[in-house]
């Protein structure tokens, strides 16, 4: 499923020169960010259930180092 991306004038231009100077095509540059959030969010969330996880599974140790 596609979607329409709407861009300022000065928004535009700036993504046609980017991708000039990439050699990429304008959706390409555009999508690259996109990618790279969902990347990132995929990311934070497996290190906060992988957290999570330890922080159930060594509780008690958790617990005798704070009272160290």
């Amino acid at each position: 499923m596609g979607m329409t991306l709407r861009t300022n004038d000065q928004q535009t231009a700036a993504l046609r020169r980017q991708a000039a100077l990439e050699g990429r095509s304008m959706q390409a540059v555009a999508l690259s960010p996109v990618d790279e959030y969902i990347a990132r969010r995929i990311h934070k969330s497996k290190v906060a259930a992988a957290l999570e996880r330890v922080m159930q599974e060594e509780a008690g140790v958790l617990e005798r180092l704070k009272d160290a």
